[in-house]
């Protein structure tokens, strides 16, 4: 059974900075494709980070330069470093595996329950 796990969300200012994980089990992580979806109340989840064993990574335009993802094989976890957080990044954030390197959710087959994020002005 494939489980991800969410954890490091929480509340800053503008312009703070917090890294989330995610701790994956039940199947080969080193080789699958994982990422990072967010959905912010009244909107469509959308992709914000994903990468692989030997591409990638690739950003949502909206957080390049600002979000870095990184994995551990060794440790099964994922991370979204985040800084310079702005209003906007307010939402859901959901650790996710799937099959191709894509920021679009009809590739991703499995996912976690999600960690808020909350960034005030």
């Amino acid at each position: 059974q494939v489980q991800l796990v969410e954890s490091g969300g929480g509340s800053v200012q503008a312009g703070g900075s917090l890294r989330l994980s995610c701790a994956a089990s039940g199947y080969t992580y080193s080789s699958a494709c994982m990422g990072w979806f967010r959905q912010a109340p009244g909107k469509e989840r959308e992709g914000v980070a994903a990468i692989d064993s030997d591409v990638g990574p690739i950003y949502a335009d909206s957080v390049k330069g600002r979000f870095t993802i990184s994995r551990d094989n060794a440790k099964n976890t994922l991370y979204l470093q985040m800084n310079n957080l702005k209003p906007e990044d307010t939402a859901m954030y959901f650790c996710a595996a799937g099959r191709a390197l894509l920021l679009d959710q009809r590739y991703w087959d499995y996912w976690g329950q999600g960690t808020q994020v909350t960034v005030s002005s």
